[in-house]
């Protein structure tokens, strides 16, 4: 998998809804990185629909479902433990949990999630996604190694696309800078690809760890302030 996981996102669907990441054009000392304040609201008309991975879903959807839900009460309108894949062909069409956990079946352990407000809170979900996991380890998290447990956003529209460029362009200059260092690494190794079909996992995956809470987890708040980048004059 590793060969190909560098030109997936260009790939991912035919690249329908990517737009280019100007953000990444720019050297980060052409930066200043600041404190952030609330995100700024997105346009009416972006989608409400979208798909993190970031390694083990149980604990994503622990983090995404009550923690971020603590700050932002009631944006959450749905969300379900399952299984993405970012590959224009997948392999395997509706895998198997054991299917998905050999890391051949070219799909991601995702949360799928649908917002009340996206306007207001797909960007912060963008933010909140990148504190709880670990996005400069690749193909894993913790002791769960394998391209399932790899770091995606999967997007629906272009908007969500452009947003969640930003975000993820926004903490690497603040690594780049140092202000960051959080983290494992010096490069950000999250992907985005197209929202595709979604596989919903069993039954008994669904809020494992509500059902169990001291279950299997290995994620954790690795980050408590968020930056945004201000362009030097």
């Amino acid at each position: 998998m590793g060969s190909k996981q560098s030109s997936m996102e260009t790939k991912a669907n035919g690249g329908g809804q990517q737009p280019e990441d100007t953000t990444r054009t720019s050297s980060s000392s052409s930066w200043n990185v600041v404190r952030a304040g609330p995100a700024p609201e997105a346009s009416a008309s972006i989608s409400n629909r979208l798909a993190l991975g970031a390694g083990c879903y149980w604990g994503t959807e622990k983090y995404v479902v009550k923690d971020f839900q603590k700050q932002f009460p009631g944006a959450i309108k749905k969300a379900l433990v399952g299984f993405v894949s970012p590959l224009a062909s997948p392999r395997i069409k509706n895998p198997t949990y054991k299917q998905v956990c050999t890391g051949e079946s070219g799909h991601v352990e995702v949360l799928y999630v649908e917002l009340n407000n996206p306007s207001k809170h797909f960007e912060e979900l963008c933010r909140f996604f990148f504190t709880f996991h670990d996005p400069t380890l690749k193909n894993r998290q913790g002791n769960d190694v394998g391209f399932q447990y790899s770091s995606w956003i999967f997007c629906d529209d272009k908007e969500q696309f452009q947003i969640a460029q930003k975000v993820r362009n926004e903490l690497q200059v603040a690594m780049d800078q140092k202000v960051v260092t959080a983290f494992s690494n010096r490069q950000v190794e999250t992907q985005l690809a197209d929202l595709s079909e979604f596989t919903q996992a069993h039954t008994e995956h669904q809020e494992y760890l509500f059902k169990n809470p001291n279950g299997y987890c290995n994620h954790r708040i690795r980050l408590k302030q968020w930056y945004e980048l201000k362009k030097k004059k």
